[in-house]
């Protein structure tokens, strides 16, 4: 292979280096749950990659999911794997337009037929046959079927594509479906979330350009390492929820002083995401942080859910009893917890030096 072909080659004539290259690598097989050795093996396939092609389909959506993905911070090691992609048809980020842009679209879906990256974000109109939501006079259901089946793999990106979303949500005019109940003989992997998180976008598609498969999926098709607790697992305010102590509205003292949302509609405990500990905004906060409860985003059917402020019918005080025997008071409670985020925040730490090092050996 041609190394000034490659990604490391691109990587290095924009600055960076290739410690950061390998720490970047660390961090994903860290993220990932996978070993030291994965990511070793994440950084040399990398290195010698290629830029893969990538179509980016936009159906009936909001464009929320094309802005959380540009609004990866920067500089970081993210964005520059976008640059580094060959996002060969995206409408909204692409120069060309209208005869130009759908020759495009054509040609490189002839052209690299079994080998692109089919990346989709909204439902799938299916009533009328599919003629709520069009692209130069096409249908995305027409669109989806001839595109879809010469795909490598796909990733439905948002929760419109993995589940429907707010266009599925009852009455349903237009017949809007998830990407996978029209194709079901193709890899596809959901990342949900009204928006998801760039960096879970990123690590998903290095994971299928090092390995040539996609990630360990859980029971929705979502990534297993970023989907695979719950947004209560590691939020920070976990311990005030462990002592019953929740703010009653908004503005009062416990919202001020940080106490737990959950009675005011926090649907954390029920939703499996990674927003607690990878967050928004190059890691500043995530929707819980800046005072509002989670509305479960990143499930199946959450608009249909309701009652974003009303309060999920649990425990609120799951640790009040273990395996049948009291747990003596609330410091307990704060204690389990404190102790859980501080060994996990350990063995984090400690998987990504161990992964550094050995990708520097």
């Amino acid at each position: 292979m041609n190394a000034n072909g490659s990604l490391m080659h691109k990587l290095a004539l924009q600055g960076v280096s290739r410690r950061s290259f390998l720490k970047y690598c660390a961090t994903l097989a860290t993220l990932m749950a996978l070993p030291p050795t994965a990511g070793r093996a994440m950084a040399e396939a990398l290195a010698q990659a290629r830029r893969p092609s990538v179509i980016w389909l936009p159906f009936q959506e909001c464009t929320g999911c094309t802005e959380s993905i540009t609004r990866s911070h920067s500089p970081s090691i993210e964005s520059m794997i976008f640059d580094t992609i060959s996002l060969d048809y995206q409408e909204t980020l692409m120069a060309a337009a209208g005869h130009q842009a759908e020759e495009v679209l054509h040609k490189v879906v002839e052209e690299n037929a079994g080998k692109f990256i089919l990346i989709i974000d909204g439902s799938v109109a299916t009533g009328l046959d599919g003629a709520y939501s069009c692209i130069a006079g096409r249908s995305n259901l027409d669109l989806l079927r001839e595109v879809g089946p010469k795909a490598a793999a796909i990733v439905a990106v948002g929760s419109c594509a993995a589940y429907g979303g707010i266009p599925k949500a009852k009455p349903n005019p237009t017949g809007a479906v998830a990407i996978s109940d029209i194709i079901r003989d193709k890899p596809i992997v959901n990342i949900p979330g009204c928006p998801p998180i760039p960096v879970v976008m990123t690590a998903v598609l290095a994971h299928f350009v090092t390995f040539g498969k996609l990630p360990e999926l859980d029971r929705l098709g979502r990534p297993r390492a970023f989907y695979g607790e719950t947004i209560h697992d590691r939020c920070y305010r976990r311990p005030f929820y462990d002592q019953g102590k929740f703010a009653k509205t908004f503005d009062d003292a416990g919202a001020r002083q940080g106490w737990c949302l959950f009675e005011l509609g926090c649907k954390g405990p029920v939703t499996y995401n990674a927003c607690a500990h990878v967050k928004w905004n190059a890691q500043t906060s995530f929707p819980i942080e800046s005072g509002h409860g989670c509305i479960g985003c990143s499930e199946p059917d959450f608009w249909d859910a309701g009652g974003f402020y009303k309060a999920l019918s649990m425990p609120a005080d799951p640790l009040k009893f273990v395996a049948g025997a009291a747990v003596a008071g609330a410091a307990v409670g704060v204690a389990v917890s404190i102790a859980n985020r501080a060994r996990k925040g350990a063995a984090r730490a400690a998987h990504e030096t161990a992964t550094l090092a050995d990708l520097e050996k």
